[in-house]
């Protein structure tokens, strides 16, 4: 993406949008999982995880169906 504007959290170029606010983000401030700036990516992930772990500690999200064992 070929953009004439700075990283709205750092000032360096910029490469995505955020699908959630619209920010402009530069690739260090872009989460690729979710499609959303560092931002709304950390408002957005639920409690108790990080940037490199999902909720079970593994290295990739749920997506998004609960899956029932009886």
């Amino acid at each position: 993406m070929s953009v004439a504007s700075t990283c709205e959290i750092c000032d360096r170029a910029v490469e995505h949008t955020c699908t959630r606010c619209g920010d402009l983000v530069c690739d260090r401030h872009y989460d690729d999982r979710s499609g959303f700036c560092t931002r709304c990516a950390g408002e957005t992930r639920p409690s108790g995880t990080t940037d490199e772990s999902g909720p079970s500690g593994d290295s990739g999200w749920s997506d998004g169906v609960d899956t029932y064992r009886s």
